[in-house]
C-alpha cells in the first residue's frame, strides 16, 4: 500500500495546462468535462492490461466511468497501484462475481415504500433524489441506479415528500441518491425548504462526496442556502484515503463548518486502498483538524463485482483495536456492517466486554489487553 505523497497539480499541469483558474474551479466546468470513456482515460493514464481490457469486454461495465478532472488531478500519475485510481479506475475483476453477492445488497428495493423513499427504521427515512455522482466509486453500493441520461426531478420528490409528511413518525430524513450536492442550487433549496415546512422533521442529514471529488461545488451561493436551512442540517461526507484531503477539500470543508454545518466522515474499509491502521489513523487526524468528525467505518457491501474491493471482518476489528486507547475518542468511528438483506448497521467491536465473573462482576478488556473488573 503506497502511502507516499501525490504529486501536486502533475496531470493538471500536463494535460490542463491550457484551462483558466476560472474554468477549473467552476463545479460546472468540472462536471462537463469528467472523463467517461476509454479514449479520454487513456490521454492521461497509462492504462494496466486489466484496466483496458474491462473497457473492451462486451458485456459491458456495471457502473459507467466518471471522473472529475479534480480527482483525477489528485492521482499519482507515475504509480500504476495509485490508491485513488484504484478507486475510481475500473478493472476485468468487476466482472468476477461471487454467490454472496447481489446488485442490492441491502435489499433496498423491498424496503422502498415509495419512489425512491427507503424507510428501513422506525423514526427515520433514506430519500434518494438524484441517480447521479460526479465521480463514480467502483465500489458503489448504489451502482444499480446510477445513471445520467434518466435524472429525477420534482416529480418523484414530490411523491417522497409526501409520504413524509404522511408518516408522522418520521423524525430523521437522510438526503442521498447519487449524490445530492450536484443537483442546482435551486433545485437543494426546494427540497430543503419543502422537508423544513414538515413539522415532526426534525433532523435532516446530506450524504455526499462532492467536498472531496468536486470541492468547487462548494460555493458561496450553496453555503449561503445550506446555512439558511441548518437547524440543524448535518452532512455526511465520504471520505476514503489521506491523499485526497488536499488544498481545496481542506477549504471546502472549513468553508462548510463555518457555515454552522456539523460534518461527518463515512469511509469503506477497501482492500490495499486503506485497510492499515496507519492509514485510517491519519485518515481521521486530518479530518479532525478541518473540523470533519469521523463516523462510520464500513465493511465493503456484497456489491457485484467487489470480491478485490473487500477485507476480513478481523482487519476491521484490528483497525478499530488500534485506534481506541491510542488516539482521541473523536478520532475513532464507529466499525459497521450493513447486514445483508436489508437488516441494517450492525456495529462491530473488540471484545473490550469479557462478560461477567461468578459472583456477578463486569470483566473488561482496555486497549492494551490489561484486565479490569468493575463491580455494578
Amino acid at each position: 500500500m503506497d502511502e507516499g505523497p501525490v504529486p501536486r497539480n502533475t496531470i493538471r499541469e500536463i494535460y490542463y495546462s491550457d484551462i483558466k483558474d476560472e474554468e477549473w474551479n467552476d463545479w460546472k466546468w468540472q462536471l462537463k468535462n469528467r472523463i467517461k470513456n476509454l479514449k479520454q482515460l487513456e490521454k492521461i493514464l497509462t492504462l494496466k492490461e486489466e484496466e483496458k481490457e474491462v473497457f473492451l469486454n462486451t458485456r459491458g461495465m456495471n457502473l459507467p466511468l466518471s471522473i472529475t478532472p479534480y480527482y483525477l488531478n489528485t492521482i499519482d500519475i507515475l504509480n500504476k497501484n495509485d490508491v485513488i485510481r484504484k478507486c475510481v479506475v475500473p478493472t476485468i475483476d468487476e466482472f468476477k462475481t461471487y454467490k454472496e453477492e447481489s446488485e442490492d445488497p441491502l435489499n433496498e428495493h423491498n424496503s422502498e415504500v415509495v419512489s425512491n423513499i427507503i424507510h428501513r427504521y422506525p423514526d427515520r427515512v433514506l430519500f434518494l433524489v438524484t441517480n447521479f455522482c460526479s465521480v463514480n466509486c467502483r465500489y458503489c453500493t448504489r451502482s444499480r441506479m446510477i445513471q445520467e441520461n434518466t435524472p429525477l426531478n420534482k416529480k418523484y420528490w414530490d411523491i417522497g415528500l409526501n409520504y413524509i409528511k404522511e408518516h408522522k413518525e418520521i423524525r430523521d430524513v437522510l438526503i442521498s441518491g447519487g449524490d445530492p450536492l450536484t443537483l442546482e442550487d435551486n433545485d437543494i433549496e426546494y427540497l430543503l425548504s419543502e422537508l423544513k415546512k414538515i413539522n415532526h422533521v426534525e433532523f435532516i442529514r446530506i450524504g455526499t462526496k462532492v467536498p472531496v471529488v468536486m470541492p468547487q461545488r462548494i460555493t458561496p451561493n450553496l453555503l449561503s442556502i445550506l446555512h439558511k436551512y441548518n437547524d440543524p442540517l448535518f452532512i455526511s461526507i465520504h471520505f476514503t484515503h489521506p491523499n485526497e484531503i488536499t488544498p481545496e477539500v481542506k477549504k471546502a470543508c472549513n468553508d462548510l463548518a463555518n457555515a454552522g454545518i456539523p460534518l461527518g466522515s463515512q469511509t469503506v474499509l477497501l482492500k490495499s486502498i486503506n485497510n492499515d491502521p496507519i492509514v485510517l489513523k491519519k485518515l481521521y487526524h486530518e479530518l479532525l483538524k478541518i473540523r470533519v468528525r469521523p463516523y462510520y467505518l464500513y465493511q465493503c457491501d456484497l456489491i457485484l463485482g467487489s470480491k478485490h474491493f473487500r477485507t476480513t471482518v478481523d482487519e476491521g476489528i484490528n483497525i478499530i483495536k488500534n485506534l481506541r486507547g491510542f488516539t482521541t475518542g473523536y478520532a475513532v468511528p464507529q466499525y459497521v456492517i450493513d447486514a445483508p438483506g436489508g437488516g441494517g448497521k450492525v456495529p462491530i467491536l473488540p471484545d473490550y466486554y469479557q462478560g461477567k465473573t461468578d459472583d456477578g462482576k463486569i470483566v473488561l478488556k482496555n486497549y492494551l489487553d490489561d484486565i479490569y473488573v468493575y463491580k455494578e
